[in-house]
């Protein structure tokens, strides 16, 4: 497979992340999921409480205007790193921007939220939630750039032991995400990893490359990815 060949600042990759306080808040247990994707409402968006979490198999996005909720799709999506492939136009596309990790991690979560872009989720108190988590080291951005300098597009997510949780995606040039998703492969074969998470499965994540998996081979696959290489920390008070 052609991917970039450099990745400006790859080593902010291998930064050990601070682990935070833990949240008082527990999460239902995964047997108690039930059959619903939204799986438990309230808690807090502190970097304790979101990477439980992530732990669990869960993420944050608000149920409604007022309400947090917590997730875990019956059917979750994934990027299976084995067979992930880019198209040939893709690979042509690689060859004319440049990749970085790190470089604007908030820039790209501020364009992902672009008030244009439609179904927005990523509301003011996210962004807070993982700039914090990105100064902590657990958050991570891949941003594709022009020759000019340009963001073209970008990425981000939690990387959390052999799992990457991908939050969302943007591009502003052709193919600037795909680009960036490309080199985030890369980075995540290279350091062993197992599981690239993406929530949902989209139309346009299936052309990527993205399947379906049953929630119970997600969590399955999130044990494998998480054993030996992260920390766990699931009790606390109930939510709300």
């Amino acid at each position: 497979m052609s991917t970039p060949t450099v990745i400006e600042g790859a080593e902010a990759w291998d930064r050990r992340p601070v682990e935070p306080p833990p949240s008082p808040w527990g999460f239902p247990r995964p047997a108690e999921y039930g059959t619903e994707d939204l799986v438990a409402i309230g808690g807090d968006l502190e970097p304790g409480t979101i990477l439980r979490a992530y732990r669990q198999g869960l993420f944050p996005m608000h149920a409604d205007h007022r309400h947090l909720g917590w997730w875990s799709p019956v059917e979750r999506g994934i990027i299976p790193l084995d067979t992930f492939r880019p198209s040939r136009s893709l690979r042509r596309s690689c060859r004319r921007y440049g990749v970085s990790v790190d470089r604007d991690f908030a820039g790209v979560i501020a364009a992902c939220a672009g008030a244009d872009r439609p179904h927005g989720w990523i509301t003011p108190s996210i962004i807070d939630a993982y700039n914090r988590l990105h100064e902590l080291g657990w958050a991570h951005s891949v941003e594709a750039w022009t020759e000019h300098g340009e963001l073209a597009g970008g990425l981000y997510g939690l990387r959390l032991g052999g799992l990457f949780a991908g939050e969302s995606m943007v591009h502003l040039f052709r193919d600037g995400s795909k680009v960036a998703l490309v080199a985030l492969v890369e980075l995540l074969r290279a350091s062993g990893a197992t599981l690239l998470d993406v929530q949902w499965l989209t139309p346009h994540l299936a052309t990527l490359g993205a399947i379906a998996v049953r929630r119970q081979e997600y969590l399955t696959r999130l044990a494998d990815a998480l054993r030996d290489t992260d920390s766990r920390d699931t009790t606390g008070k109930p939510m709300g």
